[in-house]
């Protein structure tokens, strides 16, 4: 399934639409530490992967910028423990 996300900047937050929905992962960034603090999906795009998705596409993208992860949203924080390839990215407060 192509799932294109969209890093919104200006809302802070990486995002997918379809149909009229949208699904978010927001955040709130200082220096460069990324507090991921909320990720919403609406119920007509449970069960698709889209929490994933929008998750690795936005910890991709804070690798990329050489940031670092505060995962305050508890679907981040269980995605980056079981996908440990994104456990360099984690700091403390």
């Amino acid at each position: 399934m192509n799932m294109p996300i969209i890093h919104n900047p200006i809302e802070n937050r990486f995002e997918y639409s379809a149909a009229g929905d949208i699904a978010v992962c927001e955040y709130t960034v200082v220096g460069d530490v990324w507090y991921f603090h909320h990720t919403s999906v609406p119920d007509s795009m449970r069960g698709q992967g889209v929490a994933a998705r929008l998750v690795e596409t936005a910890l991709n993208y804070v690798d990329a910028q050489h940031g670092k992860v505060v995962p305050r949203c508890s679907y981040v924080a269980a995605y980056i423990q079981k996908h440990t390839d994104f456990a360099h990215l984690l700091t403390s407060e």
